[in-house]
């Protein structure tokens, strides 16, 4: 059983003594503790001392919610976040009017102010995705990845969702620059690869992301009775074949969820990172860039604020920067297709909510590229040593 209580007022050595009396009362028959400090002002040692106490008599602990600044900085100065769960109040925001400057597969950026941006979260359940991508962006930072750090988590003024601020002076995304015509093709693919290439060369400790190739054999076990039962095996014998690549995967790179501020490209959307070898990236990118609209050209107009036309010429631009020279970037060309064809097939597979012709005219392409490309694929793997 869960007891639930409430703090409230500031509790010191005048009244910690009758606190504890309540404390204990409250939880009397209970496995486990919820405590709501929304009104809970000051706490002194020996308030924090009658928690303690009752949180011994508990074998499921103490979660403490609402929890204010200044009560979050003396529970994280005596030690106490690393003894119970403390849960701090956010921050109440509207986004109301903002403007979009962003948009990744989990969340969405709006422009605050000339300074801020925050990234609300699609998921309303998000709010540990966001504290990981808070980890996650700290440890890419380190090792060189240009990538903003947020500093602060709200409450959006729904109710329901949550989302990560940053600071951003007059930032813009890669799509703006290219949509207000800052910037040309061939500039966003430069600055695209470089970018890509700050990201594929960070060597994260190991076992602290998850390997992408993983998640694409899973992929490949989705799409079986789709396609052939032996373009199916040489699909997971080609995924088992790759070596284990230590690179970090950005895993939803492209043109919305890059800023540039100051003339720094900065990467804000870090909760889909992994390790891996860069086809695995790039397939995702030809997806979002490509694939996602063959059954709807409208697709990429709606999503980026570009046309097909122009999302295909940054797609060839971007490998040929990324690679150096048209050879590789065409011999990478059919792998990235191939891997992006399952990837799209596997996802249409899973999100049944898509409308249903597109969903039918998605699962057919994908199928036919699939049976196109894998007779002339006999390995995945594209990183040049």
């Amino acid at each position: 059983m869960e007891a639930k209580l409430k703090l409230q007022g500031r509790i010191d050595s005048s009244n910690a003594e009758e606190t504890g009396r309540m404390l204990m009362e409250g939880i009397a028959g209970a496995d486990s503790a919820v405590i709501d400090c929304g009104e809970l002002e000051y706490i002194s040692s020996a308030g924090l001392r009658a928690i303690l106490k009752a949180r011994k008599s508990l074998p499921g602990g103490i979660t403490m919610t609402n929890v204010s600044r200044d009560v979050y900085e003396i529970f994280d100065m005596t030690g106490f976040v690393q003894m119970m769960d403390i849960r701090r109040a956010y921050r109440v925001l509207s986004v109301d009017g903002c403007e979009v400057i962003g948009e990744g597969a989990n969340g969405i950026v709006y422009k605050i102010d000339a300074d801020t941006v925050v990234k609300v979260y699609k998921n309303s359940d998000d709010i540990d995705t966001i504290h990981r991508e808070r980890e996650l962006s700290r440890s890419a930072f380190l090792l060189g990845v240009p990538t903003a750090i947020p500093y602060d988590v709200v409450m959006i003024d729904d109710g329901v969702h949550y989302g990560a601020v940053f600071e951003m002076l007059n930032a813009e995304s890669y799509a703006s620059l290219l949509i207000d015509g800052k910037k040309t093709v061939d500039e966003i693919a430069k600055m695209t690869a470089e970018t890509l290439h700050s990201v594929h060369s960070a060597v994260p400790d190991k076992g602290f992301l998850p390997e992408r190739r993983d998640a694409y054999l899973d992929m490949v076990n989705d799409i079986e009775g789709k396609v052939p039962d032996e373009q199916v095996a040489k699909l997971r014998s080609m995924l088992e074949a790759m070596p284990y690549d230590p690179h970090m995967l950005h895993g939803d790179f492209h043109i919305k969820n890059i800023m540039v501020q100051n003339g720094e490209s900065l990467i804000i959307d870090m909760d889909t990172l992994a390790v891996g070898d860069p086809v695995f990236e790039f397939s995702g990118m030809y997806a979002a860039y490509i694939g996602f609209s063959e059954p709807d050209p409208n697709n990429v107009t709606e999503f980026f604020g570009i046309s097909g036309d122009t999302a295909g010429r940054l797609w060839k631009a971007t490998l040929r920067e990324y690679f150096g020279n048209e050879e590789d970037a065409v011999s990478a060309d059919k792998k990235i297709r191939l891997m992006s064809a399952v990837f799209l097939l596997s996802f249409i597979i899973r999100h049944t909510e898509r409308e249903e012709g597109y969903r039918n005219r998605l699962i057919e392409i994908s199928i036919k590229n699939i049976d196109a490309l894998i007779g002339e694929v006999d390995d995945l793997t594209i990183r040049k040593n």
